[in-house]
């Protein structure tokens, strides 16, 4: 499982999804998360086999100001809630993955508590402080409580934790906001949850810097590819390749040690149809997600092309965090044809599974065109993308294997005005 092959993630923020009041204002318990067994039949559906969750321990508002590390948040259910979940996801060939928020805690967290009724106790130690003895906050975020990842405590409270999910069933983790955590912490905690649990799969949230040194220095698998995800939408928004082309480049860089994690969504940014101002080039983004190497996930609402706009203010991922009925058919703005669109490249990537690992190369590239070989040991594809009113045509391509406004003529691929496609390369 640790090297992610064969995984493609459908990304699920839970109390959003479920409907739970992440306000603080309602925290009357529910047995919400049976409700995502019914989701698992459209995430194989969509060609998934992956579900990611975001935060489900128990907290106060919104998921990362975690209240009890060991306790399902009760707005979503019980612990037996989740395990059976994991039993219908495994039981069906999906895995599993948790949202690891070990960076911080919430208000509430007893340790915490203990620790400003008396600053001299033991659980003091768990929490970084100021020069002037005062708590240190994540990003400024009064609500959420920095803990001291200099000390052993927190590190086996970090490692009993993820033991303890692992043991019921876990596959993997999403370390959030792991760029805020000194990257010799994952060593001392890494190392003992593997021992019990050498396949879990460990990913970490990391916006910038060195990628490589991070998952190499910290033992982690993988981080989230936000240099790809920006090159991606924002090359298309402004009408500049070049920019996806550098990020290609670092991409490259990055796959020669590790597999990064790929997105063009997640539950902290913008929704990639909305970052995108003409429909007609959201496919053009697919395109790159399912063909480039890397280990990708879909956010929930991706796939079916919805809208939503974060915005800073309390409250501004709400829009991005919806609640989900009990299908498809349900959901206000959906648009099947996004949702095929999503089946037929990832349909495609797993007849061509050895996109996980390839490179790619820049055979052509304007401002509003690029085209891409990307290739593995033995076998390439050449994507090419135009979002302009000209017509493109690419060299040296064999089967024809997806795209619109596009076709062969001969062993030149013919894209058309804002047209994209996918073939085999040939030899």
């Amino acid at each position: 499982m640790r090297s992610a092959e064969h995984t493609i993630w459908w990304h699920v923020f839970p109390l959003g999804f479920l409907g739970a009041d992440t306000t603080g204002t309602d925290r009357t318990p529910a047995t919400r998360l049976p409700a995502l067994i019914s989701w698992l039949d459209h995430l194989l559906e969509l060609g998934a086999n992956g579900l990611a969750l975001g935060p489900v321990f128990d907290s106060s508002t919104h998921g990362y100001d975690t209240i009890d590390y060991f306790r399902i948040d009760p707005r979503l259910g019980t612990e037996a809630d989740l395990v059976a979940l994991i039993d219908a996801a495994h039981s069906r060939g999906i895995q599993v993955m948790l949202d690891g928020v070990f960076n911080h805690v919430g208000p509430e967290f007893p340790a915490l508590l203990a620790a400003r009724e008396d600053p001299s106790s033991p659980e003091a130690r768990l929490f970084a402080q100021t020069p002037d003895g005062g708590p240190v906050t994540f990003e400024g975020h009064g609500g959420l409580i920095t803990l001291n990842h200099g000390v052993p405590e927190v590190a086996t409270l970090v490692t009993d934790v993820m033991t303890f999910w692992c043991d019921r069933g876990v596959d993997a983790w999403r370390l959030d906001a792991a760029y805020s955590v000194p990257v010799e912490f994952w060593t001392t905690v890494l190392p003992a949850v593997r021992e019990r649990h050498p396949q879990v799969y460990v990913m970490g949230e990391v916006l910038h810097g060195d990628y490589v040194a991070f998952t190499r220095d910290g033992g982690l698998d993988a981080v989230t590819q936000y240099e790809l995800w920006q090159g991606i939408w924002h090359s298309i928004a402004d009408h500049n390749f070049h920019e996806l082309d550098h990020a290609l480049g670092r991409h490259n860089t990055f796959l020669e040690a590790f597999v990064p994690y790929t997105f063009v969504g997640n539950h902290d940014v913008t929704r990639i149809a909305s970052q995108i101002d003409d429909e007609r080039h959201l496919p053009h983004a697919l395109a790159l997600l399912f063909t480039l190497g890397g280990t990708p996930s879909v956010y929930y609402g991706d796939e079916l092309g919805l809208h939503a706009v974060k915005e800073e203010r309390f409250g501004g991922d709400d829009a991005i965090r919806p609640a989900f009925g009990a299908s498809r058919d349900e959901i206000d703005g959906a648009k099947p044809e996004v949702f095929t669109l999503h089946q037929e490249l990832i349909g495609l990537r797993r007849r061509h599974p050895w996109l996980h690992t390839a490179r790619s190369r820049t055979v052509a590239v304007g401002n509003d065109t690029i085209a891409l070989e990307v290739a593995g040991p033995e076998k390439a594809l050449i994507v090419v993308l135009n979002i302009g009113d000209g017509e493109v045509r690419t060299s040296g391509a064999g089967t024809f294997l997806a795209g619109r406004d596009a076709g062969l003529d001969g062993e030149d691929l013919v894209v058309g005005p804002h047209g994209w496609a996918i073939a085999e390369a040939t030899a």
